[in-house]
């Protein structure tokens, strides 16, 4: 969702690594080249066949193969991208590495679904600014006056208080208020040694806003940036009030309809993914534990959705390409001036260390992380998972990223 906040710091590989992490990689994949010729063979056939000679090619790029299979050498199950360009997906390049299912040893698919984490969060906050863009919310309102009646505005002793905070300040992540993940027991039933025994518990948003509120805020409202996903769900919260819908019937009415995102969905308490899936791997202590199946309730507006990576790079295209938002919509989605170039609306950039500066989200839950990102126009667009919580190194990631957009073209 991410279930804690996206690490190191800002969500995701915020941070570009050195540039001497692009030379090592092109270096070591020009070494590899040759032995792994054969491995992107077979993960390229799993595209289909490209009918129009005109398309992108499906074959996979050697440095992109090679960046899997780091995530997978450091300690994933598995990993797979797929880079979309000039938004032709069935053409897309889609690549694997390591296994789905670690007793069967399935690779992973094109069409898998799993669960998407803190990438459900952009669709919410493309769904806010719409509301905005349609006068049925502002920026400024305070959170505590859109809320559905009955819902908690403040928590114990008064110090959290929705009333002080804003619709900006909920997306931008500058609100103050405490992540509801990282409270000390609700913690160990959501990822930690009683997982297990609480994995389908439901939890009802207004009951995890209470343990948010029961906390003192990390800081005053918009003071600084500090991830907590406590703020998307109070905006799923908002939109049900603001459009007497469940926000997950908004987002299929205002998203996945009109982009074609068919295989994405809201599961709200369903444990079971659709099929076809592979499975996934969360580490407790010393032992990896199979997390495929769980109640998202957990995640709520901040992270339940399910989806495939064709649908994220559907998504991604359409909204980066100015389908989804106004112009002053679209602004206000990148602009990260509040957080001093972190995050902006529901969105943060990412600078490659050739320069590239590209835009997207990540997300982690139990068993899955995924990231998305895509070129400003929205024409080239990449969207990679593994089977585990979260890469062990982050450099990892944003080579995957530094592959697709860096390297020169096959």
């Amino acid at each position: 969702m991410a279930n804690r906040p996206p690490r190191p710091g800002p969500p995701g590989t915020r941070h570009a690594a050195p540039r001497t992490m692009l030379r090592t990689l092109l270096c070591a994949a020009q070494a590899a080249q040759a032995a792994l010729a054969a491995l992107a063979l077979t993960a390229c056939t799993t595209s289909g066949t490209v009918s129009d000679p005109s398309a992108e090619p499906s074959r996979p790029s050697a440095t992109t193969v090679a960046a899997l299979h780091r995530l997978v050498a450091d300690g994933a199950p598995g990993a797979a991208s797929l880079t979309t360009r000039n938004g032709r997906i069935a053409a897309s390049r889609f690549a694997t590495a390591g296994v789905a299912d670690l007793r069967s040893g399935r690779k992973m698919g094109r069409l898998d679904h799993f669960r998407a984490g803190s990438l459900t969060k952009t669709l919410v906050a493309t769904v806010v600014l719409q509301l905005v863009a349609e006068r049925k919310l502002a920026l400024d309102d305070a959170a505590g006056a859109r809320l559905p009646a009955g819902v908690p505005v403040t928590g114990a002793g008064g110090h959290s208080d929705l009333r002080r905070v804003t619709i900006h300040q909920l997306l931008d992540h500058t609100s103050g208020l405490f992540n509801y993940t990282e409270d000390p027991r609700l913690s160990e039933q959501l990822y930690g040694k009683d997982f297990r025994a609480h994995r389908y518990d439901r939890y009802p948003p207004a009951e995890l806003l209470r343990i948010a509120l029961d906390h003192p805020p990390v800081a005053a409202p918009g003071a600084r940036y500090s991830y907590s996903n406590t703020n998307y769900l109070v905006l799923g919260l908002v939109i049900r009030a603001v459009t007497g819908h469940p926000y997950a019937a908004e987002v299929s009415r205002r998203i996945l309809r009109p982009a074609g995102l068919h295989d994405t969905s809201f599961p709200g308490e369903r444990a079971a993914l659709p099929a076809p899936h592979g499975r996934g791997y969360s580490r407790i202590g010393d032992h990896r534990v199979d997390s495929t199946s769980l109640n998202p309730s957990r995640a709520g507006a901040a992270g339940e959705m399910v989806t495939t990576l064709g649908d994220l790079n559907r998504f991604f295209a359409a909204l980066l390409g100015g389908r989804l938002l106004a112009p002053r919509q679209m602004a206000e989605l990148r602009s990260e001036r509040a957080t001093d170039g972190v995050y902006g609306l529901g969105l943060y950039a990412t600078r490659l260390p050739c320069g590239v500066t590209v835009w997207g989200h990540n997300g982690d839950i139990n068993g899955s992380y995924a990231q998305s990102a895509g070129t400003a126009d929205g024409r080239h667009v990449v969207s990679y998972r593994i089977n585990t919580d979260t890469p062990a190194r982050p450099a990892d990631g944003t080579a995957v990223l530094t592959a697709e957009f860096c390297a020169p073209r096959a």
